[in-house]
């Protein structure tokens, strides 16, 4: 690659990043390295971000914690190497919510700025992959980026939806979570953020490639560009009704209507179909396994072999009480009290096991919905990107409550993509696409179709 694009890469996303601080690093020296080194492939020429708890080689990653300020793994993550092998080029670390832990990126840890709209910069980039989608909305199109994101209850179709980008979760297992900073493991998905659709199936064909190091790793050789520029007649099409009414913004169901009636256009059908223990059981049921597998993932950070440590006094759990009272922000404690509580003895089978029951409810409703039709669409989010000033001081159930269209089908670990569909108050609305398990290529068409029929919504 010419080095004097990745010099004007790397000014730009200086400018952007002191506006509106969607960067945890900017590599300039790394990026430089890897242009001069790289080798040719399929990625050549594009520009890379990955969110801060995906691992970049001798790159702070911190998962936009202070308690792993300074950690610099000495591996690549696994989707991080498939880029690098096709001549991909990593440009910095993008900001989050602190592990993941929340959906408006006003959770960040402690040290860290709060990332900002870049359509409005006085609103909610999202998250918890707020900074991903806020840098790759605001980067010119000719330097031609794509961000590496991850998605645990919503994670990379909150921000593509109120950033108004493209954000596709594949299935859980086709892309490798090696090299991934851990939220929940059952549940953490790593996909593309990318202004257009034919980057994002791009990116999802470098990725998902089956990885022995990850036991969870299913991969795929096919290539997830051909299913662009494909006609959609007499595809199906669910509308999820329950996601349409009380909760959700009516100005934002209008958008997703409208949506709707475009496809009935170009001959694909649809009907409305209610979802009633996805909808109503999802949510919580995808807080309390969440909540659990990231208290236990948590534990490591202890101040003794892993993160951020202090001076050696007192026992045991004093220092280890110390260390994680100073470094952790107060929503990731939230979690960990709650997770904690919730798998203890006396507590696990009225809250852990009882969740996972719901889960399997919940995966059979979808799959038995995906039996009569191709894909499932509902709003990605039932509101526009609010104000971080309005959203700062809310209760945290608020917080949880917007969760509620991509918690269950995060769940079910079913592939989803976001897509803009329309704008309310200038703000994008985003409309979500679900298929069922390793059909990604179904979202892909279709999510084509719309967005060149609906070129610069």
């Amino acid at each position: 690659m010419d080095l004097e694009k990745v010099h004007k890469m790397i000014e730009v996303c200086r400018k952007i990043d002191k506006k509106l601080h969607c960067f945890t690093t900017i590599c300039e020296e790394e990026a430089i390295s890897q242009a001069k080194d790289n080798p040719a492939g399929k990625l050549s020429g594009k520009f890379f971000s990955v969110k801060d708890c995906i691992c970049v080689k001798g790159v702070e990653s911190c998962a936009g914690s202070a308690i792993l300020k300074g950690y610099r793994p000495p591996f690549d993550a696994f989707s991080v190497q498939r880029i690098k092998e096709e001549g991909g080029i990593i440009i910095g670390k993008t900001s989050q919510d602190e592990f993941g832990f929340g959906g408006f990126c006003v959770n960040t840890g402690v040290g860290f700025e709060t990332p900002k709209n870049p359509i409005d910069d006085t609103r909610s980039c999202g998250g918890s992959s707020g900074g991903a989608a806020c840098i790759t909305k605001a980067l010119p199109d000719e330097l031609n980026h794509v961000a590496l994101a991850e998605s645990t209850g919503g994670s990379i179709a909150c921000p593509a939806a109120f950033c108004g980008t493209i954000g596709l979760t594949p299935t859980y297992g086709l892309v490798s979570r090696w090299g991934l900073i851990d939220y929940g493991n059952s549940l953490d998905k790593i996909g593309p953020i990318a202004k257009n659709v034919p980057d994002a199936a791009q990116i999802l064909s470098a990725i998902a490639k089956k990885d022995i190091r990850d036991s969870t790793s299913v991969g795929s050789d096919g290539d997830y560009a051909s299913y662009l520029g494909k006609d959609i007649k007499g595809m199906k099409i669910g509308v999820i009704s329950d996601n349409l009414g009380e909760g959700t913004d009516p100005a934002v169901a209008e958008r997703i209507r409208k949506a709707v009636s475009y496809f009935d256009s170009t001959g694909a059908e649809y009907n409305e179909i209610s979802l009633p223990s996805a909808v109503r059981y999802g949510l919580p049921a995808y807080y309390i396994i969440a909540m659990c597998e990231s208290s236990t993932n948590l534990a490591k950070y202890c101040g003794m072999r892993y993160g951020a440590n202090e001076k050696l006094d007192g026992n045991f759990n004093e220092y280890f009480t110390k260390v994680r009272s100073r470094f952790f922000g107060k929503e990731a404690k939230r979690r960990i009290i709650l997770g904690t509580y919730a798998r203890m003895a006396g507590y696990r089978d009225a809250y852990y096991i009882k969740a996972m029951k719901v889960r399997t409810k919940v995966i059979e409703e979808y799959k038995t919905a995906l039996k009569k039709f191709d894909v499932l669409l509902s709003p990605s989010m039932p509101m526009v990107a609010p104000k971080i000033d309005e959203i700062k001081d809310l209760p945290p159930m608020r917080h949880y409550m917007a969760d509620a269209c991509t918690a269950p089908v995060n769940l079910a670990g079913l592939p989803h993509i976001s897509i803009p569909c329309g704008n309310h108050n200038g703000m994008p609305v985003g409309m979500m696409l679900i298929g069922d398990h390793f059909c990604e290529g179904k979202l892909i068409s279709l999510a084509d179709k719309f967005e060149r029929d609906h070129d610069g919504i």
